[in-house]
């Protein structure tokens, strides 16, 4: 399985992002049918680091998402 570059993602959910604040609906589906091509392609922990709004990264305690 490949895993997607970290860095690829976290300007996938920047990008996903604008989108949304601009409401870009034409761009925001086309974002986010790649950001699930790539959920396909990696596991959940990289995955929600990638769309990690906080600036934390790794292990959130339960209860905190």
């Amino acid at each position: 399985m490949r895993t997607p570059d970290p860095h690829t993602q976290a300007s996938l959910a920047a990008a996903i992002a604008e989108a949304v604040r601009d409401r870009d609906e034409r761009v925001l589906r086309r974002l986010l049918a790649r950001f699930a091509e790539q959920a396909a392609l990696t596991d959940l922990p990289a995955l929600r680091d990638a769309i990690d709004t906080t600036g934390q990264r790794g292990d959130h305690p339960p209860g905190t998402r």
